[in-house]
């Protein structure tokens, strides 16, 4: 099994700071060519420069390694650096990250680091790159390949710079955006007198089909091979060769004259053949760099497992690794690895071969990518959410050029079938509606029948002034949402369905960020409330934020690690297990449905705007006209659809009769049910259900001891961010006198003013034998998760109560700060109820205090539970009864 990552620690983060604190120095030992390149690259001294800051300082990172460090391993690097030496060891070459990160137990905090690291290495050099996606990962690439060459040219026996470059792409899409490494001006990134050089000797082999022949000089320098294959090694064929196979079956030897002695002797079909034929052409050339861009498609599912475990090698890998063992025995391995990826997390973990990262939130605050407001549709259907998405596309955008581009929305299908059946003819209706051409519609499958060549030509050149692609504006795709499809017009896209793939809905979303026009344009994403979900999710996952995190640099949070403080505390509560048994009622009286007392708003549909992805503004909802598009039963139909989600236990005339006697009769029912379909499967089977049946729950409670906090796996910390004014650790001299009172980790992070006014009072009272920060570890690091239902999802959560407190007179208390707007919340409610449970059965006591009451009062010199109800009153603006029960059990 792939080994997980709980390290937090970037040191890339480190290595960049080492950089920066010592460029003058490290700039010394460049070559003079070198120093022509980065400085004409240098906004600040080239203020024409064409990449971006992102990809300059990429830039200046890939040169760092190369001819500072040796072109070393991460790992060797990592090495040197913790136990400083090397160019490491002289004093004035210590950084402020060194400084700042190791202290008195520096070899075991970063002996697991270490390991990892070494043990994801390859026998040449692997690194990552990660920009966000439309910072331009294929300019940078280019950039750092003419880079090689000029070197390898000019320094042809240094054994650091690579004469071949070989580059890997994961599909044709990507494959075709890789044109761009060849064919752009070089003179944007290369000092115009060094162009020639390149021009002259530079040999691209662009291998699109699968049966394009590699046409390599042996031995030859300068080659920039470009191919979408990852197994570029045949595979000898088992199955028998059939006699008509034989008869068309190239004689060995003349295969020997064709291909070279490295031809299989063995029958292969011609696809085969040419395909062993690149890897041997390959293995004939020198001093290979490797460019792997998209690395987190190309690498698989998991990059991190890729990465990191030898045993689950894939293809891509394999092959990478074949070709540096064969490179080897001829004298010359693979020089290094490029990845290039969007991220350098995966499941919020950082991937330890990072060189260098830029952010998505980064790139949208300083203009590198269009802001975007995020709008959720809730409860809409599907030709409802269409006609609301063009719509609002249309009045927004219209036919506004940017560079002379009309503004295009993205509308993603699920499946071909969907496209023929539901979307596009839903599309051409809205568009004859608002008076709009339908051959601004562009549809792109994938399948022949409905995505002609000219389509794809077209689809080609969708930011082409010049071409047709610029007239269409609705562009209807199934997949496409992964990389490789740039389209910079791009200023909406709508996602309706849940695609299998997670991680296509933000790659989908993404697509209509890249920068186009003077200044920063605003793209709109048009999302169902699940894919909504999803985006936020993958956000956390792959970016490290959430949508609603994604603020710009005024929110100031630094980055903290938090160790374990040994012994590990351990209490005692007690685990409540439960069994239910399902009984029959007796029946008898009718059923009243209360369909006229029910809320109805949360079936109608709404559509939320959030105007910008990196501000923190709130989502609002907006004025929006959807047609009904509700199923109309019948009293046959509606007992049938009952009778389907009830099952065989109750017959369909055991239903019909106990809908014709309800209160509301059938009528009634069916005025509400076809107006809300939704009613079926919220109301009137779970009445049904509860009429006929009787859940019986018997509740058992269990004594178990949980950890606060366990210390963290193959690291010798957490991570956490947090403000510095939120932050209280256990070496502050005003902690002194109390210290052993609390701080079962060495540094807290409160989220809020009142969680860490409320700590300060506990540990300083004479009241408190111990007090515990325990809100923080919310990710697996502390067992004491109280599981309860989540009311919106109905799905089973784990909460984490803020603070563990112990009074001298031996009672303990679970308490949980709120602001005065979440007391009355109802997933607050749901949190405190399972809270409750577990307290009553482990003889604890639980509340909930209000900030702002905190903030003003002294809460040790009452009880909890006198605490409790103050702070709910002040947050109700009730006034105060003796005995008043404010918070429902």
């Amino acid at each position: 099994m792939a080994k997980q990552y709980d390290e937090a620690f970037a040191f890339y983060e480190q290595l960049r700071h080492y950089y920066l604190d010592n460029k003058g120095r490290i700039r010394k030992n460049y070559k003079r060519i070198t120093l022509k390149l980065l400085d004409y690259n240098d906004r600040s001294v080239n203020p024409d420069a064409f990449l971006r800051p992102p990809q300059f300082e990429a830039f200046e990172m890939y040169v760092f390694v190369k001819e500072f460090l040796g072109n070393k391993p991460m790992y060797e690097i990592f090495d040197d650096w913790r136990k400083r030496r090397g160019v490491f060891a002289d004093a004035s070459f210590y950084s402020r990250g060194q400084e700042t990160l190791f202290d008195t137990a520096s070899d075991k905090q970063t002996a697991t680091l270490f390991k990892q690291m070494r043990n994801v290495s390859e026998n040449y050099p692997n690194y990552i790159f990660a920009l966000t996606m439309g910072l331009g990962k294929t300019i940078l690439m280019a950039t750092c390949i003419f880079y090689e060459f000029l070197l390898a040219n000019k320094f042809p026996r240094d054994e650091r710079f690579c004469h071949n470059a070989l580059v890997f792409a994961p599909d044709k899409t990507v494959l075709q955006s890789l044109k761009e490494i060849p064919t752009f001006d070089k003179s944007l990134v290369v000092p115009p007198e060094y162009v020639s050089v390149i021009d002259q000797n530079l040999r691209v082999h662009f291998l699109e089909d699968t049966g394009t022949t590699l046409h390599t000089l042996d031995g030859s320098d300068f080659n920039l091979v470009i191919s979408n294959d990852q197994k570029i090694i045949a595979k000898r064929k088992h199955a028998e060769t059939s006699a008509a196979e034989r008869l068309f079956t190239m004689p060995s030897g003349l295969l020997s004259v064709v291909y070279g002695d490295d031809a299989d002797a063995d029958s292969q079909d011609e696809g085969d053949l040419i395909l062993n034929q690149r890897f041997a052409k390959l293995c004939r050339l020198g001093q290979m760099g490797i460019y792997v861009d998209e690395a987190h498609h190309l690498f698989g599912k998991a990059l991190e497992r890729s990465l990191s475990d030898k045993k689950t090698e894939n293809g891509l890998r394999r092959t990478i690794n074949l070709l540096d063992e064969a490179l080897t025995n001829k004298g010359s391995g693979v020089v290094a690895c490029y990845n290039f990826t969007g991220t350098p997390y995966v499941q919020n973990k950082v991937l330890p071969d990072v060189l260098y990262a830029y952010g998505l939130a980064e790139s949208i605050n300083r203009g590198y990518l269009k802001s975007a407001r995020v709008r959720k549709y809730e409860h809409v259907r599907s030709e409802s959410f269409l006609r609301s998405v063009i719509t609002e596309f249309w009045n927004t955008y219209g036919e506004n050029k940017v560079e002379g581009l009309l503004p295009k929305l993205a509308i993603f299908a699920t499946q071909i079938e969907e496209v023929e059946n539901e979307v596009l003819p839903a599309c051409e209706k809205i568009l004859a509606e608002l008076d709009i051409d339908t051959s601004k519609i562009l549809v792109n499958t994938g399948d022949a029948k409905l995505t002609k060549t000219e389509d794809i030509h077209i689809f080609n050149n969708l930011d082409n002034p010049n071409a047709g692609g610029n007239d269409k504006q609705f562009i209807i795709l199934v997949g496409k949402g992964r990389e490789g499809w740039n389209c910079r017009s791009l200023f909406g896209v709508a996602l309706d369905r849940e695609p299998k793939s997670k991680i296509f809905v933000l790659q989908a979303t993404m697509r209509c960020l890249r920068q186009i026009g003077v200044g920063q344009q605003r793209a709109t994403v048009f999302l169902s409330e699940a894919n909504f979900e999803t985006l936020d999710s993958e956000l956390n996952k792959n970016f490290n934020m959430t949508v609603s995190d994604l603020k710009d640099s005024g929110d100031k949070r630094h980055v903290y690690q938090v160790r374990m403080v040994p012994p590990e505390r351990k209490v005692k509560l007690s685990k409540i297990r439960r069994e239910y048994r399902l009984e029959k009622r007796a029946g008898g009286e009718s059923i009243c449905f209360g369909l006229d007392k029910l809320d109805l708003s949360r079936y109608e549909s709404h559509v939320y705007e959030k105007a910008s992805l990196t501000h923190d503004l709130s989502l609002k909802e907006v004025k929006a006209d959807f047609s009904g598009e509700q199923v109309v039963y019948s009293e046959m139909s509606l007992v049938a659809e009952v009778a389907r989600q009830l099952g065989p236990t109750v017959t369909c005339l055991a239903i019909e009769k106990l809908i014709e006697a309800s209160a509301e009769g059938v009528e009634g029912v069916l005025s509400y049910v076809n107006k809300h379909n939704e009613l079926i499967y919220d109301v009137i089977v779970p009445r049904i259900f509860e009429h006929l049946f009787e859940v019986k729950v018997d509740k058992k409670a269990e004594p178990v001891e949980v950890s606060l906090l366990k210390a963290p796996k193959d690291s010798a910390y957490y991570e956490f961010s947090a403000k510095p004014e939120l932050v209280v650790r256990r070496s502050e001299s005003e902690y002194d006198d109390c210290a052993e009172k609390s701080f079962h980790a060495d540094t807290y992070c409160f989220d809020s003013r009142p969680e860490k006014e409320l700590f300060n009072q506990l540990v300083y009272s004479d009241k408190t034998e111990e007090v515990f920060f325990t809100g923080m570890f919310t990710s697996g690091q502390s067992e004491l998760a109280i599981q309860y239902v989540d009311p919106e999802s109905h799905r089973i959560r784990s909460y984490y109560p803020d603070f563990y407190v112990k009074k001298s007179d031996g009672t303990i208390e679970l308490i949980e700060v709120k602001g005065d707007n979440k007391i009355d919340d109802e997933t607050v409610l749901a949190k405190a109820a399972a809270a409750r449970d577990i307290a009553d059965a482990s003889n604890i006591a639980y509340g909930i205090i209000g900030g702002n009451f905190i903030m003003e009062n002294d809460v040790t010199a009452m009880s909890l539970k006198e605490a409790q109800e103050e702070s709910i009153a002040l947050a109700r603006g009730i006034e105060q009864t003796p005995n008043a029960t404010l918070f429902d059990e």
